[in-house]
């Protein structure tokens, strides 16, 4: 090994550490964003299916519950329809949101429409 070249190996696994060290964040942060995506569904799921039934309020609950920490929660009732969106920011740093959203049918007798919006 030449005089110039030493230290080159110790660069070079440098530079490689750190460029896996990156994938591995990369990885890491897909997957969260993948889980807080399907929370998300989940949770305005339960709250339509609350919602559609006259229970608004335990709907936002158990919304509350199941969506990702930080996540907001919309609830709209129409004359016939109840739609909900769910939306969170699920690696801090990073400006990527995520949401899920369910639609399903008011059941009548139920509750009115500003009764299950309120």
């Amino acid at each position: 090994m030449r005089r110039a070249e030493r230290g080159a190996v110790t660069v070079e696994a440098a530079i490689a550490l750190g460029a896996l060290t990156l994938v591995v964040l990369a990885a890491l942060g897909a997957v969260a964003t993948v889980a807080a995506a399907v929370r998300c569904t989940d949770s305005a799921r339960e709250l339509v299916r609350l919602a559609a039934r006259g229970e608004a309020d335990r709907g936002r609950a158990a919304a509350a519950a199941l969506a990702p920490r930080g996540a907001t929660i919309e609830l709209t009732v129409e004359a016939v329809e109840v739609r909900a969106v769910v939306t969170a920011a699920p690696v801090g740093p990073v400006p990527i949101r995520v949401s899920g959203t369910a639609v399903g049918a008011l059941e009548p007798g139920a509750a009115t429409a500003s009764e299950a919006a309120a």
